[in-house]
């Protein structure tokens, strides 16, 4: 008889601790979730090389301006991220994002009289880190939008650059083109979540976000060439497609 009323008190907070947690997940009320995306950075605006005129090694030079899409195509993004929910609509996140997009080898002007200038220039690399704050709206069926608002620190390493004219030998020069930078990055987001069950959502998200400037280089200067930094700040259209799960 004393083992069944000791038995009686540990079946009743057994019982306390799992009921709560499987009403949470009949519900779909987690508090925790990841998220993994992959997706495509499209530029808008900002040029990886700014149009500009100077000389080097003698020889005057001509850039025209040289869009990010030009250079780089549209790069892919790769992101993940943990979430907390703080009520039934707001969310906060930490997200990590990597990008990195090589170039191709592009005519970017003149050198001389009529010598075609060719660039070719290092892989443009991006480490993001950044805070979100995210607002579900009402869910329709099993879809549930939301609008975000992103803020972070880009980590882009230094790009150097090669510039060479045709004919074959007349100007060859190589140059730290952009030193590396933390870069201070801004978004506006909006997506949807698909349920599947409650565990898992599909995720779809498109959004326009904004990374300041490059840093400048000083091998430039007394060149004439040095404002080709200045326009490197851009815009582009993110669209992003991936998973959730919730825990």
């Amino acid at each position: 008889m004393k083992s069944k009323y000791l038995y009686c008190p540990v079946l009743a907070l057994a019982a306390c601790l799992v009921t709560p947690a499987a009403a949470r997940a009949q519900s779909g009320d987690s508090r925790w979730s990841l998220e993994g995306t992959i997706g495509w950075d499209i530029g808008l605006s900002g040029d990886f090389l700014a149009a500009s005129s100077g000389s080097v090694n003698g020889v005057p030079v001509v850039i025209q301006s040289q869009s990010y899409n030009t250079v780089y195509g549209t790069g892919i993004q790769w992101q993940a991220g943990l979430g907390y929910t703080v009520n039934e609509e707001s969310e906060v996140r930490g997200q990590f994002m990597y990008q990195k997009s090589g170039a191709n080898a592009v005519l970017v002007g003149k050198a001389g009289a009529s010598s075609d200038l060719y660039g070719t220039f290092d892989d443009y690399e991006v480490w993001n880190f950044e805070g979100e704050y995210r607002r579900y709206f009402q869910r329709h069926d099993k879809a549930r939008p939301y609008a975000a608002l992103a803020f972070g620190i880009a980590d882009i390493p230094r790009i150097n650059g090669t510039f060479t004219a045709l004919p074959a030998g007349a100007i060859r020069a190589a140059n730290d083109l952009y030193d590396g930078v933390a870069a201070f990055t801004f978004a506006v987001n909006g997506g949807v979540l698909y349920r599947l069950n409650d565990r898992l959502d599909l995720k779809g998200q498109v959004g326009l976000r904004h990374v300041s400037g490059l840093a400048e280089v000083d091998s430039l200067q007394g060149t004439g060439l040095a404002n080709v930094n200045d326009k490197s700040a851009r815009w582009s259209v993110p669209i992003a497609f991936g998973i959730r799960v919730n825990f």
